[in-house]
């Protein structure tokens, strides 16, 4: 894992779309799907930084397609082993 990238919506159908459009834009991969209540969702992905920085560039668009609203978006390049046991 080079990178964890982390795209949080309010609405499913607003982060399924952006991970869809991510996983057609860059080499990623799917590690999590969080829902936390209120709305929000929280979808994250993991691959190479260039990769997660790009997916999640095109994920920050997709979510307009849905009507869905953008709460926050994230990339942590080269985070610490023990991060992945949180995720």
């Amino acid at each position: 894992m080079n990178a964890i990238g982390m795209i949080e919506t309010r609405g499913l159908t607003a982060a399924i779309e952006a991970l869809d459009a991510m996983a057609k834009a860059a080499n990623i991969k799917m590690t999590g799907f969080k829902k936390v209540g209120s709305g929000l969702v929280t979808v994250i992905i993991e691959g190479d930084v260039a990769a997660v920085s790009s997916a999640i560039e095109v994920g920050r668009q997709a979510h307009t397609q849905t009507g869905g609203e953008m709460i926050s978006s994230n990339v942590i390049p080269r985070p610490h082993p023990e991060l992945s046991k949180i995720l």
